[in-house]
């Protein structure tokens, strides 16, 4: 049946356009429900469970489904559909289109009631047609309002309606889910008699006006990890003159959380701070307690130059709330049988929230999660509601997940839709899949990796070519030949969008069937790849370029190290070998000349744990060494990524998939330059050449670690790498690595975007066929955010994975002593790197409880005088390493200074073996 509406609209030029809307109503939707006589049995989309779950509700003893309307949907969707635990929600609604429940808007109704009369004209429908199934069926569907009005209305037109905190209370056998249930209502909001904190939230349409006329700046709130007084907005669009706006003080942070949305006013330039050098971290204040917030406030105040100031404002609304739910740990109240505790979240930049629960005895000592559902005015902290209990803190497992979900890393297992699209077993190379590729098979290639890794992207191969020149190829695996665009599978991958690597287990972007067997270039068998091949002379300068799909077959997977020992072997003369040398010598021209046109050689200190074969802990931790076969395979990496990179923008110039590296702001290079003035050493920083080769110069025959430390500092410096699309930017180029145009290409097993570069240049050599959203620059870029994101947070898990094992290393290590050098100075800290681990830590000095030394910072030199001693960045110092587990929630590396001796601040050289994990000594067990 159609139903069509006709209205006429006045056009900007004056005229009238005739408007027509039809409605399409269909009579042969199912209702779901398995053997309904009335529908035949006929369904679209899921089912309704056969059995309705039976929660022994004492308001709806008999078995029934659950209807919610909009809003219970919105605010109890961690705790519904999330986690599935308190009923069973209808899955299969009656659609729209559907005859019988189809409901047009009134005359003078808005959208929101006609909404609320859609849902239970569907409930009402769903009552009825039950009835229908069998004479003796008591099926029942319950709608589940918390509005008061439309429940009113349900029960004036005979549908059994109920509040959802009325249902749930009815759970009689499950009364731990009344814990889970969101606050919604003003009166639970508010703390009783508490007075007001913050100031009012301006209203949307306020902020909006204020936004456009320049009143107030849009941008992300992002609090500080080590300051939960301190928080930056990064302001959206291109306000070049206040990009970053520095946030002090509770009331100025004005109930922002992380990574919300805000709006900011920006203060009066006589109100402007610097960004502080204190490290403070919540330690759970009284409601009441304000005074001793405000006292720690001033602390951040301290003289400063004037040109250390920077632009600084204050929140005055939220225009978008980007809550999710939170892991961390439940603090107990004092009070006996109190209800109401603190939730410590266990990410640092995350206010503390407030719950209610009956069960804190038994979620004491366990990873829970819990959702925020607001912050009032006079609340010290947010209102929030348990929604999760993970497991045992400390439990390898359930610290795992904790630092999956904290970092939103993807990590259920591939569902069957998405399984079903993988070739069928046992699968080999056809005719069909030789349609516009090469076979490469004779050549002889091989694989360079870190030992231990199945899933190999890219094998390289080198020969000498009749006319005397070189062939070199990079052969990618051929990812995209598998993930055909737009199928579940397809989908899948771009969600992940990278795979996540954490020290002892890997979270896939494919499945395993393509990781780890078909699409890796395993030696000894056939493998479809993508291959890069250039014919160069011998100073490596590329005389042609080739791009071809092919089919290869390794002839070797080597670690780095086997590598690095053919080469240097002077016994060793095949085929394989031979290669290795030919690509060993090209990639050191190759890296030369990058270096020249003011590539950066940065450094970042890197771990490999070794672990035990039977507990998985691990047994040793060193940094990881880098040999020349590392720099020789990420040339040619770097090569096809630049080769690929020029190929697909000729041919794409608006739809290339790109990587770029943004040129840093000069103010994130004063830290590196104060640092090296300190050492009397002068670092330019105007173009990345300049700052390359200040580098190279910056040596000191009496510490020849300052050049490392000097790079690692240049590091921290740098701006994200990000992808783009070509055609909505005009900057490409790629700072770090001096290159005009980048892209990925070589990593499609572990990269999303290098699928889309893969896909990109098939069309562009005619090996395949382009689809539409290839070709939306709109798409690929909303692909490219997904994208960042990924990364960035795959970069996160995996340093939060680096420092969980790190802690269990210490643990059963106990404490121990080591050289280290200063990082940073802090008003009341330093912040050093122990190169034997490449472990960054804090030494604090000023502790709780504890006098206070006397401290003088300079933020110019930069130096800390703590008594008669002055710290400068990258001094030698020695300090105690031991794990500090007297906070269960954040157990911590802890440092304490042993060398240069300062009394009443160093430890003794000759403290005891003992850690801070509890009253007894714990046995060191040394191996032989």
């Amino acid at each position: 049946m159609l139903k069509s509406k006709t209205f006429l609209k006045k056009t900007r030029a004056g005229g009238v356009m005739k408007i027509v809307r039809e409605h399409y109503l269909r009579d042969d939707i199912g209702c779901g429900a398995p053997g309904c006589a009335a529908c035949g049995g006929a369904h679209e989309g899921p089912a309704l469970e056969p059995q309705p779950h039976d929660p022994a509700s004492s308001l709806c003893p008999q078995p029934h489904y659950l209807l919610p309307d909009t809003n219970v949907l919105l605010h109890q969707i961690v705790s519904a559909w999330r986690l599935g635990t308190w009923a069973s929600v209808a899955s299969s609604l009656r659609l729209p289109g559907s005859l019988e429940t189809y409901v047009e808007q009134e005359q003078g109704e808005n959208a929101n009631d006609r909404n609320d009369r859609a849902i239970r004209v569907a409930a009402k429908w769903y009552n009825e047609h039950l009835k229908k199934m069998s004479a003796d069926n008591h099926l029942q569907v319950i709608f589940i309002t918390n509005d008061r009005k439309n429940k009113e209305k349900a029960v004036e037109e005979g549908i059994p309606a109920f509040t959802c905190e009325e249902y749930v209370k009815s759970l009689t056998a499950n009364p731990e889910l009344i814990d889970r249930l969101a606050c919604l209502s003003e009166e639970v909001n508010e703390i009783e008699s508490g007075k007001i904190i913050f100031s009012e939230h301006l209203p949307l349409s306020k902020l909006q006006q204020g936004i456009k006329s320049g009143t107030y700046l849009q941008g992300t709130f992002r609090a500080s990890r080590e300051n939960y007084l301190e928080a930056t907005v990064w302001i959206h669009g291109d306000n070049e003159e206040n990009k970053e706006i520095i946030l002090q003080g509770l009331k100025h942070l004005n109930r922002a959380v992380h990574e919300d949305i805000v709006a900011v006013e920006l203060l009066p330039k006589s109100q402007w701070v610097a960004p502080s050098s204190v490290v403070l971290q919540d330690e759970g204040q009284n409601e009441e307690d304000v005074e001793k917030e405000e006292e720690r406030e001033r602390m951040l105040k301290t003289a400063v130059s004037e040109k250390m100031l920077k632009p600084t404002g204050r929140v005055v609304g939220i225009i978008k709330r980007n809550w999710r739910p939170y892991c961390g740990m439940l603090s107990k109240s004092d009070i006996k049988e109190s209800r109401r505790h603190l939730f410590t979240p266990a990410d640092k930049r995350i206010p503390r929230i407030r719950i209610e629960t009956r069960q804190a005895s038994a979620l004491e000592g366990r990873r829970i999660i819990v959702a925020i559902d607001g912050w009032p005015r006079n609340s010290r902290y947010p209102n929030g509601h348990f929604v999760r209990n993970l497991g045992d803190v400390g439990e390898k497992e359930t610290e795992t997940e904790v630092l999956l979900l904290e970092h939103d890393v993807p990590h259920q297992p591939f569902s069957q839709a998405v399984l079903s699209f993988l070739p069928k077993m046992p699968w080999s190379i056809t005719e069909k899949d030789m349609k516009n590729r090469e076979d490469l098979r004779h050549l002889c290639i091989c694989s360079v990796d870190p030992p231990g890794c199945t899933d190999i992207d890219d094998a390289l191969h080198c020969r000498e070519l009749e006319n005397g020149n070189l062939e070199v190829g990079v052969h990618i695996a051929d990812v995209s030949h598998f993930i055909r665009p737009g199928n579940a599978l397809d989908q899948e991958s771009a969600r992940r969008g990278t795979t996540v690597y954490l020290c002892e287990k890997r979270i896939d972007m494919v499945p395993e069937l393509l990781s780890s067997n078909l699409c890796s270039l395993k030696c000894d068998v056939d493998r479809l790849a993508f291959s890069c091949i250039w014919e160069m002379n011998h100073n490596a300068e590329i005389l042609k370029t080739k791009f071809t799909k092919s089919v290869i077959n390794s002839k070797a997977s080597l670690t780095y190290a086997e590598a690095q020992l053919r080469i240097d072997s002077a016994n060793m003369n095949d085929d394989i070998t031979t290669s290795l040398r030919g690509l060993n010598k090209l990639a050191k021209i190759l890296k030369k000349r990058r270096i020249e046109k003011g590539a950066l050689t940065l450094s970042s200190p890197e771990v490999r744990f070794h672990m035990d074969s039977e507990t998985h802990d691990p047994i040793d931790l060193q940094t990881k060494e880098l040999r020349e076969t590392n720099s020789m395979v990420e040339e040619f990496m770097l090569l096809a990524n630049i080769s690929v990179a020029k190929k697909i923008h000729e041919e794409f110039s608006e739809h290339a998939l790109l990587r770029k590296h943004p040129a840093p702001p000069p103010s994130n290079y004063e830290i590196l330059v104060k640092a090296a003035r300190s050492r009397n050493l002068e670092i330019k920083t105007d173009t990345a050449k300049s700052l390359a080769e200040s580098l190279d110069r910056a040596e000191s025959p009496t510490f020849p670690y300052l050049n490392t430390l000097l790079r690692i500092l240049a590091t921290r410096c740098m701006m994200q790498a990000v992808y783009f699309c070509s055609g909505m930017d005009n900057d490409f180029h790629h700072y770090g690595l001096a290159s005009p145009i980048y892209t990925h290409f070589t990593s499609p097993i572990r990269r999303y975007a290098d699928v889309i570069v893969h896909r990109l240049l098939a069309v562009a050599i005619g090996a395949d066929c382009t689809y539409p959203e290839l070709t939306d620059k709109h798409k690929l870029a909303d692909i490219c955010k997904n994208l960042n994101f990924r990364h960035k947070m795959a970069q996160y898990a995996q340093r939060a994975s680096v420092a969980y094992h790190t802690q269990l290393f210490f643990k059963s290590k106990g404490i121990v002593s080591e050289e280290a050098y200063i990082l940073f100075v802090r008003k009341n800290a330093i912040v050093v790197l122990i190169p034997k681990y490449g472990l960054e830590g804090t030494v604090f000095f000023e502790e709780k409880d504890k006098p206070n030394p006397r401290l003088i910072y300079d933020d110019e030199i930069p130096s800390l005088k703590i008594e008669d001693t002055v710290f400068h960045v990258f001094d030698k110092v020695k300090v105690k390493i031991m794990l500090d587990s007297s906070n269960l929630q954040h157990q911590k590396i802890r440092m304490s200074l042993v060398e240069p001796q300062i009394p009443g601040i160093s430890i003794p050289t000759d403290t005891s073996n003992t850690d801070l994990n509890g009253p007894e000594k714990k046995k060191i067990k040394l191996g032989k």
